[in-house]
């Protein structure tokens, strides 16, 4: 179903982004996934071709596009495989907009365009071994001497941890603020930074090529030059763009779910019993049938968000409710579509296998499920 906002323009950036991935990704994500690890060289090449931060302006060498061009970005790396699309996506969507709107001239020229030539890898710290939603509790802290931020603390959870060559952390710049969060801010720790180390590769059930790892600073020395925006609201920044980070994670889960469908139709229209296509079973279609309307929904209400997003509009509510939703969705598609596949279903040759075990973290990650509804409580003055 096509977003009535989308241009041939847009479809002629599908159509390219497309074309390389068939030729970079797809045929290498299954050795990707074996191996855990998803080579440098792709970064460069979605670089070379102008598929990574494509929002950025383009006096740092982005495109200038705005958030639907982004929206294409997220849906056919997503289509490749959630391994893919996690470290990239956040990168591109999620990382890249602190540095854009926070950063002072000279932090946006240094880094913003090895951002865009895939010659910097970046990431986002926020969750710690004892604090996940409650960025509050945060441990983290950064103590100023001199020219220089003393950080001790540990990272967990970290898509593209072992990997990054930029780290934006959040840390307490002021352990005594009342209350806590007033006293958090942002750094961007760089690769070779004093007393910045890599702990475990974390090994996941599933998204396995996606780079998930922990950081640890034991008195990493941070210059006062990269403190990203002004010390002590680093909190507020979080919540002005995690807005975008929900819709992110809210269209990779549209995709998941129409992708699972797509092979489950393609799997019971050729697989035989008792003399039959199993398509021609009344169970399946039911189930096919109400898997379709719930997907269609989610696509309806997500092509709105976007549109609403790009035209400024503060959707943290409706964001909050996507996010949570079609996440909880896209779970309950796949248990459906693995069923209906079978013993075959959960065979790692199928497609649907992977992707039955790469989607449940969805509604966990950028905010939880329940998280998402307490959100919705206070939006609705509850």
């Amino acid at each position: 179903m096509k977003a009535s906002f989308l241009t041939d323009d847009h479809d002629m950036f599908r159509k390219a982004l497309h074309k390389m991935l068939e030729k970079e990704a797809y045929p290498s994500f299954k050795l990707w996934e074996d191996k855990r690890h998803i080579p440098k060289e792709f970064w460069i090449k979605l670089g070379e071709n102008g598929f990574l931060c494509p929002c950025i302006d383009e006096k740092y060498g982005g495109l200038g596009l705005d958030f639907s061009y982004a929206m294409i970005l997220i849906e056919e790396l997503e289509k490749v495989g959630q391994g893919v699309a996690s470290g990239i996506c956040l990168h591109s969507e999620i990382v890249s907009p602190y540095i854009e709107q926070l950063g002072t001239e000279e932090q946006k020229e240094k880094w913003l365009p090895g951002f865009i030539s895939g010659q910097i890898i970046s990431a986002i710290a926020m969750t710690e071994p004892g604090a996940g939603s409650d960025l509050a509790a945060i441990r983290t802290t950064a103590r100023r001497d001199g020219d220089f931020f003393i950080v001790n603390g540990e990272k967990t959870f970290i898509t593209n941890g072992t990997e990054a060559d930029l780290v934006v952390i959040v840390c307490k710049t002021d352990s005594k603020a009342s209350p806590a969060h007033k006293g958090i801010s942002l750094l961007v720790v760089e690769e070779g930074t004093p007393g910045f180390k890599r702990g475990k590769k974390l090994d996941k059930i599933g998204i396995h090529s996606g780079d998930t790892g922990e950081l640890i600073f034991e008195d990493a020395k941070v210059p006062v030059s990269n403190l990203l925006g002004e010390e002590g609201k680093g909190f507020y920044y979080l919540m002005e763009n995690l807005q975008q980070e929900r819709l992110v994670v809210a269209l990779q889960c549209q995709i998941e779910a129409e992708v699972m469908l797509e092979l489950t139709i393609d799997y019971v229209k050729n697989r035989q019993a008792f003399g039959q296509s199993i398509s021609k079973f009344q169970n399946t279609q039911f189930k096919i049938a109400e898997m379709a309307t719930e997907i269609d929904l989610g696509r309806v209400y997500v092509n709105q968000l976007v549109e609403r997003h790009v035209n400024g509009d503060s959707i943290v509510k409706e964001v909050s409710m996507a996010k949570w939703w079609i996440s909880e969705m896209a779970k309950r598609v796949a248990a459906e579509c693995l069923q209906l596949h079978g013993g075959y279903g959960y065979m790692e040759e199928y497609e649907i296998a992977r992707r039955y075990r790469d989607i449940p973290v969805a509604s966990i990650y950028a905010g939880s499920t329940e998280i998402m509804k307490n959100i919705i409580a206070k939006q609705l003055k509850l």
